[in-house]
C-alpha cells in the first residue's frame, strides 16, 4: 500500500498549527473504497489530546468502525474530505506504518490469527517497525524481522516482555503461542492489550474492545486498558454499549450517527443512553430512531468465548 491510497481527494488547504498533544479531526469525509458513491463519515470534529480518555458511542453501522479505520489509513476507507492533524502532520497523506511510527496505534475489534507466528516474535518485530525514524531512508543493514539485524536488542527486549506482561497479569507462556491461533475472544483483545503495551503509543484508538467478551473478560481487558493510562497517552474508545464505561471511565462521551457526532457530554451522557437508548438523543438532533442500520466493516463477525 503506498502513502497516495489514503490522501484526501478534495481537501488540500494547509496544515495550520496545532497542539502536539492532541489529535485534531476536521471535516472528516469517508467513503468505502468498494462503493465511492456511499458517503459514511459526513463531516466529523473531533479533537483528542493526550491524557485524556474519550469515548465513541453510537449504533451499529453508525460510522464508528469506519472513522477508525479512515483515522489509521485502512485501504477498504477512501477519505475524500477533511484533514487529520497530528504532531504538526496531516497524517491522511502517510501510509500506516509512518502513522504508527508517529505514535498512533489500533486495537482491532475482530483481530486476525498468524499460525506458525509467536507472539514474541510479532510483538519484537512490531517494535522494531515502531522505532524507526519516521523519515529515515530505507537501510538494507536493517531488518526488523531480524534479530541480527538491527533494532531492539535481545536481552532488552526479553526484559521489556516481561515487564508489560507482568503489568497486564499475563502468563509468560503466552508470548509462546501463536498469534491468536486457537485464542479465545478474551484473549484476542488481551494480546491487543500487550501489543499497546509494548510499543507505547501516545494516542490509542480502540475499536469495540469490549466486542464478543463476557463480563470477566471485559473488566480484564478493561484493566489492561487502565494500567497503560498517563498523561502521555490519548485514547479514543470506540463502543457499542455503556458497560465498558463502568470500567474505563471517559473525560468526554460523544454519539456518532448519520456519519457526524450528533451529541457531546460526560459520562451522564453515557449513562443516559444506557437508560433511555439512543431513539430520544436522535429525535432531538432530528434524525430517525432507525439511523445506523447499515454494515460498515469489512471483517466477518466472530463469536469467541471471552474466557
Amino acid at each position: 500500500m503506498t502513502d497516495t491510497l489514503s490522501t484526501p481527494a478534495v481537501d488540500t488547504t494547509a496544515t495550520t498549527a496545532t497542539d502536539d498533544r492532541m489529535l485534531v479531526i476536521r471535516n472528516l469525509h469517508v467513503v468505502p473504497t468498494a462503493d465511492p458513491t456511499r458517503e459514511i463519515l459526513r463531516g466529523i470534529d473531533l479533537e483528542v489530546r493526550q491524557g485524556e480518555v474519550h469515548a465513541i458511542m453510537g449504533r451499529n453501522g453508525s460510522g464508528k468502525t469506519t472513522l477508525a479505520y479512515a483515522l489509521m489509513g485502512h485501504p477498504a476507507y477512501q477519505v475524500t474530505q477533511g484533514q487529520v492533524i497530528w504532531k504538526g502532520r496531516d497524517i491522511l497523506a502517510l501510509s500506516p506504518d509512518k502513522r504508527s511510527r508517529l505514535g498512533l496505534f489500533l486495537a482491532f475489534q475482530y483481530p486476525t490469527a498468524i499460525p506458525g507466528l509467536s507472539v514474541a516474535s510479532f510483538l519484537r518485530t512490531a517494535l522494531n517497525a515502531r522505532m524507526r525514524p519516521l523519515d529515515q531512508k530505507i537501510d538494507p543493514a536493517y531488518d526488523p524481522s531480524d534479530m541480527t539485524r538491527g533494532g531492539i536488542k535481545m536481552g532488552e527486549y526479553r526484559k521489556l516482555l516481561r515487564e508489560k506482561m507482568a503489568l497486564l497479569k499475563l502468563d509468560e507462556a503466552f508470548a509462546g503461542r501463536y498469534v491468536n491461533e486457537g485464542f479465545s475472544g478474551g484473549e484476542k483483545k488481551r494480546l491487543e492489550m500487550l501489543q499497546m503495551a509494548v510499543l507505547q503509543p501516545e494516542m490509542a484508538i480502540l475499536d469495540e474492545t469490549d466486542s464478543g467478551l463476557d463480563i470477566d473478560a471485559l473488566r480484564i481487558v478493561a484493566e489492561g486498558v487502565n494500567a497503560q493510562l498517563s498523561p502521555d497517552l490519548g485514547v479514543l474508545l470506540i463502543t457499542h454499549y455503556q458497560r465498558l464505561l463502568n470500567y474505563i471511565k471517559p473525560d468526554v462521551v460523544h454519539v456518532l450517527a448519520a456519519g457526524r457526532i450528533v451529541a457531546t457530554g460526560g459520562r451522564d451522557l453515557a449513562l443516559r443512553l444506557e437508560e433511555e437508548g439512543y431513539a430520544p438523543i436522535l429525535r432531538e438532533t432530528g434524525l430517525e430512531d432507525d439511523v445506523g442500520d447499515e454494515q460498515e466493516a469489512p471483517e466477518p463477525a466472530e463469536h469467541d468465548s471471552g474466557h
